[in-house]
């Protein structure tokens, strides 16, 4: 897999074949060190290419800033939508950008904007010609995701019109050119483009077999673009995990979680998990479900997971988005309970909350 998403080329457009849709999907998550940062973007119903790459451009620019601050190190402490606020981080992104490929102004402005969460200042940011965006949101969401390219995975609809194939393809074509992303097309055959070499994927059935995980990237079912988590803080597109993390700071006993990692399991024949929140020591795992999670698939894929991460050891506790919205201090008393029993070394058997 590594070896997969690694040599799938940079700059260009192409379609992948040789796995249906849904592995290849399955396959993103965990995403390889090697690979580039990838999201997954379902395309709205465009009748020129201009209005496609205007819609997609706002869609990146969207996950730029919920993944604010993880592209601009030393943000964290920059706070709030005024006062010093603005020249700091307008001043800190300059200082990025010089040590870095990143363009200074428009870094700067994205900076800015992120801090105000992309309620202000939107219309200005846009002063910059697209060709600048799309290359300026490809190294910004490279960075977020610690490596040093992005590629995007467009999912293609069923039943495009041959208008509608050669609108798709020739804003794909405008992304890989003017922004460098790789762009790499799955999903339903083009009836009518024939321009698009197509690269095969060496995706045994063995290598995602029945409930390994979950759809990749599920944390907002109805979102157009969709990305990873990114390491070491909650996923920038749930509600939930940011909302725990808020109430878990202020918790001595929540001391030495990490958020979204990676972990390889103990046989070498297992593909790798990601685990929205894990406590190390203390050999507790705690996975967040949304909506996504409710259908047959993602309900087998869970329960294989978790019997997986048992037989390495750990205790897996599960909470809906729903308990952590409405029910926050019912999850933290059970947080704390179980941490400090394994603590303590009272625990004595597996949990699902």
């Amino acid at each position: 897999m590594a070896r997969m998403w690694a040599q799938l080329p940079m700059g260009r457009v192409v379609r992948l074949g040789g796995a249906s849709s849904k592995d290849v999907m399955l396959a993103l998550e965990p995403l390889p060190d090697d690979a580039p940062a990838i999201v997954t973007y379902s395309p709205p119903s465009a009748s020129s290419v201009s209005e496609l790459v205007t819609a997609l451009l706002a869609e990146l620019e969207r996950a730029a800033i919920e993944l604010f601050p993880s592209w601009l190190p030393d943000a964290e402490g920059i706070t709030g939508s005024g006062g010093a606020s603005i020249p700091a981080v307008r001043a800190l992104a300059l200082r990025t950008a010089s040590a870095s490929r990143h363009f200074g102004p428009f870094l700067a402005d994205l900076a800015e904007l992120s801090l105000h969460g992309g309620t202000r200042g939107r219309s200005d940011h846009r002063k910059f010609p697209p060709e600048v965006r799309a290359a300026g949101l490809a190294r910004v969401l490279a960075a977020g995701f610690r490596r040093d390219r992005a590629a995007i995975l467009i999912r293609i609809p069923r039943g495009l019109s041959p208008i509608g194939e050669d609108v798709l393809v020739a804003a794909s074509e405008w992304l890989a050119d003017r922004g460098g992303f790789g762009v790499w097309l799955t999903g339903a055959p083009f009836v009518s483009v024939d321009r698009i070499e197509t690269v095969v994927l060496d995706l045994p059935a063995s290598q995602n077999p029945p409930g390994t995980g979950a759809l990749a990237y599920p944390k907002d079912p109805l979102a157009i673009l969709r990305f990873p988590a990114v390491a070491g803080m909650p996923h920038p597109a749930s509600r939930a995990e940011k909302s725990l993390e808020a109430a878990l700071k202020s918790r001595p006993w929540a001391a030495g979680r990490a958020w979204n990692q990676t972990h390889h399991y103990s046989s070498p024949l297992t593909p790798s998990v990601r685990i929205d929140l894990l406590w190390h020591d203390e050999r507790c795992a705690v996975e967040i479900d949304g909506p996504e999670h409710r259908g047959e698939d993602a309900y087998e894929a869970d329960r294989r997971r978790d019997v997986r991460l048992q037989l390495d050891g750990y205790a897996v506790l599960r909470f809906t988005n729903k308990q952590i919205m409405n029910e926050m201090d019912l999850v933290l008393k059970q947080l704390e309970r179980f941490l400090e029993s394994r603590r303590s070394g009272t625990f004595k058997g597996s949990h699902h909350a």
